[in-house]
């Protein structure tokens, strides 16, 4: 990382060809961008005569656009064919280090910004990550965390599938809650660990190695309790949801986002739009999962019943939630499929009935809505950090160009290009 290594806070200019600065208005040709150190000073219309001394960034070629946003991301893991081993053979430093590389294929695929929904196993090493990312020691995108996702006793997210005790050994156990008073404990647990968001499994999931089902698994009361404590520590909620009812009681009890949201139903569309609440699709981990479950050793039984009807229905929930008009935020749930190709989730959002300008909104000026961090991400505007992407020809012609990104900036420093 240049600007890490070499302590400097260097003014720089960007010469872009085509910019598009909010996708809620018209790229603009010939437009320059001025940077001091992280952050966006000025952005004018022209090329700029740059100043004395600083760095000029030639994309005059390029398409050019904000740094991208993926609210639903789990960096410390990968499911593939030796997952299951890996789960009790790496240390805490090895899952670390494969961590750090997760963080930099994502951000050398354009994405500035993650957050990370949580990992069955120590919640330190993302917290670690996050930090060391944050000093500049590590190459990766901006990363909010949860810490340990909440669930009840035999709930999603927890390690199943190994002898009792080695499932001890390689699982935290700080989200696990029963009853409303430890709902209420563990979601302080993780703020003082320093979540930045709190997530909960409002339903069982795919990849939970046990015969549970997909609806609802915290009861309604519990499920106010999370939401509840969390708001009142000024910390967004996210919950895991497939079923309809966990869906619906998650929304019913104010829930800001529902990640996947497959069996969504009329009601939950009522709730998405009354509530204001963002709806996180993670299409391409569907898609993956039920590709994984039509090939031998690649999933266990309980995994395979439920990501064949998952695979299927969590593209109609988006198609559904898209013509309702509820907002839409970009996650991928990669981690399931492989990092760094995050932006393959655009392609079925446009499949799902989004034009393009809709879809890169969603990993845009969405996401940075349902993060909190409008004033500081989404778009290209001064005051704001410099994350900066740029591609060889307009994603609004052909969404799938960004899947191979040719320039990349996080916080004033070139991470990627220009080629």
């Amino acid at each position: 990382m240049g600007k890490n290594s070499t302590g400097s806070a260097k003014t720089k200019v960007i010469h872009a060809g085509l910019l598009l600065a909010d996708p809620d208005t018209q790229p603009k040709s010939e437009q320059s961008i001025l940077i001091e150190g992280e952050r966006i000073k000025a952005v004018s219309d022209g090329f700029i005569d740059p100043p004395a001394g600083s760095e000029v960034i030639d994309l005059r070629k390029k398409f050019v656009l904000p740094g991208l946003i993926d609210c639903h991301v789990h960096l410390t893991s990968q499911l593939d064919r030796e997952y299951r081993l890996r789960k009790v053979e790496d240390s805490d430093p090895k899952v670390g280090f494969d961590a750090a590389h997760h963080a930099s294929v994502t951000l050398a695929a354009g994405f500035t910004t993650v957050r990370d929904v949580g990992a069955a196993g120590n919640p330190d090493i993302i917290f670690a990550l996050r930090a060391a990312i944050a000093e500049w020691k590590v190459a990766g995108p901006r990363i909010l965390c949860v810490g340990a996702i909440l669930s009840p006793t035999g709930g999603h997210g927890q390690t199943y599938g190994y002898r009792h005790d080695v499932c001890a050994c390689v699982q935290s156990t700080s989200g696990i809650c029963d009853g409303v008073d430890e709902c209420r404990r563990a979601v302080r647990r993780q703020v003082s660990h320093g979540a930045d968001a709190i997530k909960f499994v409002a339903t069982g999931g795919v990849l939970s190695d046990i015969k549970a089902g997909l609806d609802q698994q915290f009861t309604d009361d519990e499920i106010r309790s999370i939401i509840e404590t969390a708001h009142r520590l000024g910390r967004r909620v996210a919950a895991h949801a497939h079923g309809a009812a966990g869906i619906n009681a998650a929304l019913e009890a104010g829930v800001d986002s529902i990640e996947h949201g497959s069996f969504l139903d009329a009601r939950s569309l009522e709730l998405f739009i009354a509530k204001g609440a963002f709806h996180v699709p993670t299409i391409i981990a569907g898609v993956t999962v039920l590709e994984m479950a039509q090939r031998d050793g690649m999933l266990t039984p309980a995994q395979i019943e439920k990501a064949i009807i998952v695979g299927v229905k969590i593209k109609e929930a988006l198609a559904r939630s898209h013509k309702a008009g509820v907002t839409i935020a970009f996650g991928t749930d990669m981690g399931v499929g492989p990092h760094g190709q995050n932006a393959r989730e655009f392609g079925f959002l446009v499949e799902a009935g989004m034009r393009s300008r809709e879809a890169i909104k969603t990993a845009t000026v969405n996401a940075a809505k349902l993060l909190d961090l409008a004033d500081e991400i989404g778009t290209i505007a001064p005051g704001k950090s410099a994350d900066v992407i740029a591609l060889d020809s307009s994603p609004l012609d052909d969404v799938s160009v960004l899947e191979r990104v040719a320039f990349v900036m996080a916080r004033g420093d070139v991470c990627r290009g220009p080629t």
